[in-house]
């Protein structure tokens, strides 16, 4: 990755970062803890997150899918979230909702994440 672009990304990265942790805040009910690289927020309710969870930033986001496998899934997501900052949302509303067809969720691993 070009290092133009590592840097134009870096502000979307923390802007997401920051929301995700505003929004871990204000709703987990859970433990709040990190691994992963990750600020996981658990006991959120179902309406606060998509799917399983979701990663926003270095933020999970879950009620309580948070297993070792799933974070490994979730930090490939925060690798993208630092590649492409705010690019990463629109790029995988581009990717299309179907897990098996997102080249997002192959790359985070489709097994990893819970949807094979």
């Amino acid at each position: 990755m070009s290092a133009l672009l590592r840097l134009l990304s870096l502000p979307g990265y923390l802007f997401a970062t920051c929301v995700g942790l505003v929004w871990g805040f204000l709703w987990s009910t859970g433990e709040v803890r990190r691994r992963a690289g990750l600020f996981v927020f658990t006991g959120m309710p179902k309406w606060a997150f998509g799917r399983g969870g979701s990663c926003v930033g270095s933020c999970y986001l879950t009620a309580d899918n948070a297993s070792d496998t799933v974070l490994e899934h979730e930090a490939v997501h925060k690798r993208q979230w630092q590649r492409l900052g705010m690019l990463f949302p629109l790029l995988y509303a581009a990717a299309g909702r179907d897990p098996l067809r997102n080249r997002f969720e192959i790359e985070a691993g489709l097994e990893k994440g819970g949807y094979l």
